[in-house]
């Protein structure tokens, strides 16, 4: 029920493992790559991120070339529409998740219509799970999200521990209930880095049950 979200990925904050981060795929990125057809996600996904040639992919796809490359044209021009090609300065992006925490736990609406774009949407998967709270479409609109996150704020634990960590390869926080996880949050930032055009909330028990607090 409602939205998808990737399980999180998360890895700590000072891990020094190069690979690790260069696997990683953005959440961002991930739902973006929902919204193609199979055939034009798996074009996209072997030609621009394990670098096969579209005669390659053709024979796997039971594709000509041709059409090959038409899909991987379609592809691209659709994540590059929905997903611009821009990596927030790690920093930045750590010192944007506090803010923006901040404000949502402290349902301060007016705080966070500061810190959210106006086109800003907000995505929540909770797996239709009765403790998780999440809508059953992405809310957009800086004015909507406040709200819904405001919400949502006051039906939460009054006890949350905040661990930030790198969550598919972008600084996120990690919250926490009596040790148990409780939520991922993920931010997405405009270019200038200022304000939140996405918040991804993964509150679905099953994806985060492999996550521990001294990961």
């Amino acid at each position: 029920m409602g939205p998808w979200l990737p399980e999180p990925l998360v890895a700590r904050d000072d891990a020094d493992d190069p690979a690790e981060r260069t696997e990683a795929v953005s959440m961002a990125l991930l739902v973006v790559l929902e919204t193609l057809t199979p055939l034009e996600r798996a074009v996209f996904v072997l030609h621009e991120v394990f670098g096969y040639a579209h005669t390659e992919i053709a024979p796997i796809l039971d594709r000509s070339p041709a059409a090959v490359r038409q899909l991987a044209h379609r592809a691209r021009e659709h994540v590059q529409a929905r997903r611009p090609r821009y990596q927030a300065d790690p920093k930045v992006q750590r010192q944007a998740t506090e803010r923006f925490l901040q404000a949502a736990l402290g349902a301060d609406l007016e705080a966070l219509m500061e810190i959210l774009a106006p086109d800003v949407t907000l995505w929540t998967d909770g797996g239709g799970k009765s403790k998780a709270t999440s809508a059953l479409r992405p809310i957009q609109g800086a004015d909507r999200v406040a709200r819904a996150i405001a919400g949502t704020t006051a039906r939460r634990p009054m006890e949350l521990d905040i661990i930030y960590r790198t969550v598919n390869g972008d600084p996120s926080a990690v919250l926490f209930n009596e040790d148990a996880p409780f939520a991922v949050m993920v931010l997405d930032l405009d270019p200038d880095g200022h304000r939140v055009r996405g918040v991804y909330a993964v509150t679905n028990p099953d994806k985060l049950a492999h996550i521990d607090e001294d990961d």
